[in-house]
């Protein structure tokens, strides 16, 4: 019969996952996964400037009608289009700077793991290990 997670959750209510049989703690618990889980929650918040394009996208095919069917100025047309090509720009530079964050974060724990294990190979030589 497999465990229950012995952690709780955010609201306060015990987890009803089944545990790791060495740990008592369920995947989503075990601090031996945060890398993991925190990996995937950035990743998650990427599907956001997915839809705002999407939306953005269907605004300016409107937008193209609306002037076809000469329903809307040109002019204002124009400006609305610049708009929301200059919105376009800004998520993409946003999604730029966040990978380029990631990808520093993700270097610098590279970095940090090749030095430790640097560190610990030079103490094993020390010691005559």
């Amino acid at each position: 019969m497999r465990r229950i997670c012995a952690s709780t959750k955010r609201d306060g209510s015990p987890c009803t996952l089944p545990s790791n049989e060495s740990s008592g703690l369920c995947w989503a618990h075990d601090p031996k996964n945060a890398e993991r889980r925190r990996r995937g929650q950035s990743r998650g918040g990427r599907n956001k400037p997915s839809r705002e394009l999407q939306a953005i996208k269907q605004r300016l095919s409107d937008l193209a009608d609306d002037v076809l069917a000469g329903s809307v100025d040109r002019g204002n047309a124009v400006v609305v289009g610049q708009l929301l090509n200059t919105t376009i720009r800004a998520i993409s530079v946003g999604l730029r700077a966040r990978e380029m964050e990631e990808l520093t974060g993700r270097l610098e724990a590279l970095e940090e793991s090749d030095r430790v294990a640097r560190d610990s190979e030079s103490t094993r030589r020390s010691w005559g290990a």
